[in-house]
């Protein structure tokens, strides 16, 4: 394993031999009776422990993030450690009352009975999950269906495999039984492996093509799945919205994780009245950013190679087809290793791949508008649609315009913020996903959801059963004493006695 950021060796990692994938499988269902049979509060005890050891080893699991995936050991410890904290305090916190049984109305034509849903985990849930965020993007859905009363296995990222060999050790360290959690480690072939060996469940984080070649398997077998995938984020600004703010805020969308972020700002429309003015705001501010891998580094190196050159392709296309750089270099001026100069371009447009691929690195297309309604239809102008962001000091203005945005979140007057929020559901919409994760649905999206309904079981009989003889009519005029505008509760009442009579 080579650090992105130095170029120096950090270790190994042992492949999981893929022979062994049934086994993994085996010891996860043996031990799912165990934990599924726990009262949550038990569960809840293994991921406080978590937690604790994750306080106390915060500082050296930082440097493991930072070190693994070239990002600053500041975002390490914001972006990574922070957010999967957070997770295990509101999971703990709302879990048991999202969980247990949920009591709803019965209509009225149902009198006498109760109705119920309760939520069933459901067994051995696998979790792929990615390199950008390798320990937040594994740990928040593994702690969610573990709460659940799943078991797990994690085949975490090959490219950032230290990182996963760390939350294997944590969970260690908490003291899960046996056969809980698991951790396969290794690259496509195992991950593979895994999919096509009969999971209950499967969450992945990871790229369009490969969430759409895990659906295609899962399918095969009827097997739910979630699927977290990329994004094309609009930044919207307008006339009225504070532009310091928003160049600061613009700076750090775009880069934060060297745009290394599903939810990064990847395309900027700035409203054309003030655009000169944002555009060097935007170029100041990322003029005093510094690129580097030590503790005062605002902006980290890329992690993958085959991602810088991606972006490297659309930077060399968007600049063939017009694009004027505004920051940055160009490609062949970069230099060897995997810094890419921090980029912004202008004069693009919606035909460029800059525009409508996925970046995933810190390059950012600045385009105008003239009003609201072309920002909007530009913003909705792709394939993906996970989160985006408003600009404005008009309120209703932000909001009428956020409703319209085809979008798993929306942020306003801020950026990407919406995941660190537990209480709300995290997922995209068309090409960037499929379901949601966080919030109540974070947990039950891991559940069998059941309905309940109860009757005491005293009367003889029920008004519709058999026989049917003389009961159409009665049953019309219940119906239409029910249904009709004006309720008729004198001839609902009637009619149902009506009906009973002849049970």
């Amino acid at each position: 394993m080579i650090a992105p950021a130095t170029g120096k060796q950090i270790g190994e990692i042992a492949e999981t031999p893929i022979g062994k994938v049934d086994s993994f499988y085996q010891r996860g269902k043996g031990a799912f009776q165990q934990w599924s049979n726990l009262t949550f509060s038990d569960r809840a005890s293994y991921l406080l422990r978590l937690k604790e050891i994750i306080v106390e080893q915060m500082e050296e699991i930082a440097k493991i993030i930072a070190e693994d995936s070239g990002k600053v050991v500041t975002e390490a410890l914001v972006a990574d450690i922070m957010p999967t904290l957070d997770a295990i305090d509101h999971i703990v916190k709302h879990g048991k009352k999202h969980l247990r049984r949920q009591k709803v109305r019965t209509p009225l034509l149902l009198i006498g009975k109760k109705s119920f849903i309760e939520y069933m985990p459901r067994g051995v849930v696998l979790i792929i999950s990615p390199w950008n965020y390798p320990m937040q993007l594994a740990m928040v859905p593994m702690i969610s269906a573990l709460a659940a009363g799943n078991t797990v296995i994690l085949k975490p990222s090959e490219v950032t495999p230290l990182v996963g060999k760390c939350i294997e050790e944590l969970f260690e360290k908490a003291g899960l039984p046996e056969g809980v959690v698991q951790v396969a480690h290794g690259g496509k072939e195992v991950g593979a492996a895994f999919t096509n060996g009969k999971p209950d469940y499967i969450f992945f984080t990871g790229s369009v093509r490969t969430g759409k070649i895990i659906q295609q398997v899962a399918a095969q077998d009827l097997i739910p799945t979630t699927l977290e995938l990329g994004g094309k984020d609009p930044m919207i600004v307008f006339a009225d919205a504070h532009l310091e703010r928003a160049a600061k805020g613009a700076a750090w969308a775009a880069f934060t994780n060297s745009g290394q972020v599903c939810m990064s700002a990847e395309r900027l429309y700035v409203e054309k009245t003030i655009f000169p003015q944002f555009l060097a705001l935007l170029k100041k501010e990322i003029k005093n950013l510094k690129q580097g891998n030590d503790q005062n580094a605002d902006v980290g190196s890329m992690t993958f190679p085959a991602q810088l050159q991606i972006v490297k392709e659309q930077l060399e296309d968007a600049l063939s087809k017009g694009a004027r750089l505004e920051t940055g270099l160009p490609p062949e001026r970069w230099a060897n290793g995997m810094y890419i100069p921090l980029t912004v371009v202008t004069n693009v447009n919606h035909q460029m791949k800059i525009i409508q691929e996925e970046s995933f690195g810190p390059l950012l297309p600045v385009l105008p508008f003239d009003n609201e309604e072309e920002a909007i239809g530009l913003a909705n102008d792709t394939v993906y649609g996970l989160n985006a962001s408003v600009w404005t000091n008009d309120k209703e203005k932000a909001r009428r315009v956020a409703s319209k945005l085809v979008s798993g979140a929306v942020v306003i007057n801020d950026a990407i913020i919406s995941i660190a929020n537990h209480g709300l559901p995290f997922g995209g919409t068309k090409h960037s996903g499929i379901g949601r994760y966080h919030g109540d649905a974070g947990l039950r999206i891991f559940c069998h959801e059941k309905a309940i309904v109860e009757d005491n079981g005293r009367k003889k009989s029920e008004i519709h059963w058999y026989p049917y003889s003389d009961k159409f009519p009665l049953f019309l005029q219940l119906f239409k004493s029910y249904f009709q505008k004006n309720r008729d509760w004198v001839g609902f009442a009637k009619n149902y006695l009506r009906i009973l009579k002849k049970n």
